[in-house]
């Protein structure tokens, strides 16, 4: 006989899972009973939340799918936002959770919250597990779901019952998912490819706009090919950092509200845009309608649904963006535009970056300018949504490491667990979480689960006693009425703080300080937290 908690981790096993993140509570512990003898390592988080951001960060820096759990109740709906924030983003995420008996459900019991209710619309297909002989084929589609056509999480309901119930072995998993109905589109179109291509070679003025799903598909080699084969100019969204090299002569930047404006105005001045993986959120293209009336329109994407949402798009193409960018890359006619080339790297050639080191505090823009030079060539940068975010967006300079950050949710309290996932899957590499003292203040309950997992997590903390953006907002939209945006007088001593978790900790007052103090943090061995003071007044762009 197996129980339905065995058969969980087998399948978990044989998934190929090596670690999760969770915290447990009744209605989930007979899966953590069969766990205690798994080789599977369980990380414990100090809230439910951070579990879901910090297998959102495994699975980004790892390629594979993050897995958390969590009881049921409130326990389970604490991992709401986190679910959220993967789903918006495209994220591999398994989130398991733990229910009451099956006979009290709609009873209103201790801890009972319809879980797979709540996250209907935050989840890319969710599951109430009532029999435990159908766990191995709930697991073995819950993970091929999340992790095919386009990523997202998956969540698996399953009462405590269902966990203690015995049935007959021996245990077997499935070797491939059935799914009536689910059937992602992966071959693009040879007739669209064909009009694409057409429309490349007609094109004067083109421009790639690679978004996020390059980076999920893990096709930044043939992204680089097409674009260099075709001589096109490149922009990303901010959730397409990364795929190209910053200081590839072709890529232009991020676009967007707070992007660089070079490669703004090389979008409002294209006669062809080729959207790539990318979703069109109002935060990358203010005005879609308008460019679209100037510019055709190519849209490669894997999800239908993203295709004419926001911008209308003359050639769509449906599939994975990997395989339709090498078709692409081979087929492509190089023309000629060497006018086309010149004015958009001349408008970037032109472009002063803002912001100069300080000596009485530090320059956030042209301190993460200096890290970027600073840090090893493939490390991972995560960012925490606010004037953080578009500081290490805008200024950091990616070359062969990944961007990570809550860019469709904008998840404050992101990095920090993020940054902890990130470093667990990718242990040799530099991760480094970078925050403003209100994002921090979200999560910093976790520098705990940094202290017992033993991870060499590198966090950064704008301290300007101010929630930044929102200020910023209310100085041009509000008249300078500042209502809940100040943390003055409430901030901790940061440095006492991360003391008091046994963390090496340095606050530095001047662009100097942090320069010298980074150098300390980058080669510690273990966990490091800097502290930079900042000018409330260093606006975002």
């Amino acid at each position: 006989m197996i129980s339905g908690a065995e058969i969980m981790v087998r399948c978990l096993e044989a998934e190929g899972v090596d670690t999760l993140f969770g915290y447990p509570g009744a209605a989930i512990c007979p899966f953590y009973d069969k766990l205690y003898d798994s080789a599977i390592r369980h990380v414990l988080v100090r809230q439910e939340q951070n579990a879901a951001h910090a297998a959102s960060g495994y699975a980004r820096a790892s390629g594979r799918a993050g897995v958390c759990v969590a009881t049921s109740g409130p326990g389970a709906l604490n991992l709401i936002t986190g679910i959220a924030t993967a789903y918006m983003d495209s994220i591999p995420v398994i989130a398991i959770t733990g229910q009451i008996n099956l006979e009290q459900l709609g009873r209103d019991v201790f801890q009972e919250a319809d879980i797979t209710g709540a996250c209907e619309s935050i989840t890319k297909h969710s599951y109430l597990v009532k029999d435990a002989a159908e766990l191995p084929r709930v697991f073995r589609e819950a993970f091929h779901i999340a992790t095919t056509g386009r990523p997202g999480p998956v969540l698996i309901d399953v009462p405590i019952d269902v966990q203690q119930q015995e049935i007959e072995g021996p245990f077997v998993y499935p070797e491939k998912a059935d799914i009536p109905g689910y059937k992602p589109t992966t071959q693009g179109h040879p007739v669209q490819i064909k009009r694409a291509l057409a429309a490349i070679e007609a094109a004067e003025r083109p421009v790639i706009c690679c978004g996020g799903g390059v980076v999920l598909a893990g096709a930044r080699e043939e992204m680089t090919a097409f674009a260099t084969n075709s001589g096109i100019p490149i922009v990303s969204t901010m959730m397409g950092i990364g795929v190209m090299p910053m200081h590839s002569p072709v890529y232009l930047g991020m676009i967007g509200l707070y992007g660089r404006s070079y490669a703004n105005r090389a979008v409002r001045e294209a006669d062809l845009i080729i959207l790539c993986g990318a979703r069109v959120g109002d935060r990358a293209v203010a005005a879609p309608n308008q460019i679209a009336a100037q510019a055709k329109v190519i849209h490669i994407d894997i999800d239908p649904a993203e295709i004419g949402k926001n911008m209308r798009a003359d050639i769509p193409i449906v599939g994975d963006i990997r395989g339709i960018l090498r078709t692409m890359a081979e087929k492509v006619k190089k023309t000629d535009r060497s006018g086309w080339i010149d004015r958009v790297l001349g408008y970037k050639a032109a472009f002063v970056p803002r912001g100069e080191p300080r000596s009485d505090f530090v320059e956030p823009r042209a301190f993460i300018r200096r890290l970027s030079e600073m840090m090893q060539e493939d490390a991972i940068l995560v960012a925490d949504p606010g004037q953080s975010q578009i500081w290490a967006a805008i200024n950091f300079t990616q070359r062969e490491g990944r961007f990570l950050t809550s860019g469709g949710l904008g998840t404050m309290g992101y990095s920090l667990p993020a940054g902890l996932g990130a470093a667990i899957a990718k242990p040799r590499r530099q991760v480094v979480s970078v925050c403003g003292d209100g994002a921090f203040q979200m999560s910093m309950c976790e520098l705990g689960t940094v202290c017992q997992s033993h991870v060499a997590l590198k966090i950064i903390v704008f301290d300007n006693a101010r929630l930044g953006m929102v200020r910023e907002l209310q100085d041009k939209q509000y008249g300078g009425r500042h209502c809940g945006t100040y943390l003055c007088g409430g901030n901790p001593d940061f440095v006492a703080l991360c003391g008091a978790y046994g963390i090496p900790a340095r606050l530095a007052a001047s662009n100097a300080e942090a320069e010298r103090y980074a150098a300390e943090m980058l080669a510690a061995k273990g966990p490091f937290v800097l502290v930079c003071r900042t000018d409330p007044d260093t606006p975002t762009v």
